[in-house]
């Protein structure tokens, strides 16, 4: 992981001996069983997806400084970059899901909007369980009978799992008209947020680069997400700096010049402004909630 980052663990994607496909299909079951360390239980930060389902039990999640109640029906969406950790699953089982950021790209804006942690009613959990249990069978034959396996076949059943779980289906791939073009729009612009957050700060600089005007992202975003083009940047800013600050033992000055503030006074507004507190007094009081939760 980058320098300054020693307090979370950088997992990249390693397919299993035969899971060559960008997927892997786990359980909880399993991931206790290959964690003896527990090393589930400390912050991470994955560079792929895992979308799991909780079958039975009860436990704990916490994502990016939000905790989440797991029970039967929870559903739980980790993207790329999260930093998460499994505060306690020794009573969960279900299935997970692990798979590649470019496996599913039509579902960048799902990947978005969707929550971390939302909840199944019993039919749908039902149909959900289901769903995993044919893309696990799938990914199995794959992985052991490779004159069997077939890549579309997984990106299909996966794609099913993902409509069967989510708690809004999201817009089609294909959709056309306004709607369509408004989803067009936001990828584009969620994407290159992601890739450029801490260097660009200003919703002008995306409108340049992408060929729309701010009205038109603003408009996009607001429909993808309810939340305006610059809240959606300023929000993506102020997640690294949390992230930073609770993660890393960098100075402020550092956490400021990563992030693309050249002057540490100008980050310590923008932070505060959006955390209604100071970069120092948040990281403190952070630090001290994990003491007591640890």
């Amino acid at each position: 992981m980058e320098s300054g980052h020693s307090a979370v663990r950088q997992l990249r994607y390693l397919p299993a001996v035969g899971s060559t496909y960008g997927i892997e299909v786990l359980s909880f079951a399993a991931l206790r069983s290959m964690d003896v360390q527990r090393h589930r239980t400390w912050p991470q930060r994955p560079d792929f997806h895992v979308l799991a389902i909780v079958e039975s039990g009860t436990g704990t999640h916490e994502a990016d400084f939000h905790n989440h109640r797991l029970g039967q029906g929870s559903a739980v969406w980790i993207r790329p970059g999260m930093v998460h950790r499994w505060s306690d699953i020794d009573a969960c089982d279900g299935p997970l899901v692990l798979f590649r950021p470019g496996f599913l790209p039509g579902f960048t804006v799902a990947a978005a909007t969707t929550p971390v942690c939302w909840h199944l009613e019993d039919q749908c959990l039902a149909l959900a369980l289901l769903a995993a249990d044919h893309l696990d069978r799938e990914h199995h034959t794959a992985a052991h009978t490779p004159r069997l396996a077939s890549p579309e076949l997984l990106s299909h059943l996966l794609a099913a799992l993902i409509l069967r779980t989510l708690p809004n289906t999201p817009a089609p791939t294909g959709a056309t008209g306004s709607a369509g073009r408004r989803t067009e729009v936001f990828r584009a612009y969620r994407a290159a947020v992601e890739e450029h957050f801490t260097d660009w700060h200003h919703v002008t600089d995306y409108a340049q680069a992408l060929g729309y005007d701010v009205r038109t992202l603003t408009r996009a975003a607001r429909a993808a997400t309810g939340t305006g083009a610059k809240a959606l940047l300023d929000q993506r800013i102020l997640l690294e700096a949390k992230r930073l600050l609770a993660h890393t033992d960098l100075p402020v000055s550092s956490c400021a010049r990563r992030l693309g503030f050249r002057d540490v006074g100008n980050f310590t507004t923008f932070f505060r402004r959006q955390a209604d507190m100071p970069p120092t007094t948040w990281r403190s009081a952070h630090r001290t909630a994990g003491r007591h939760s640890a």
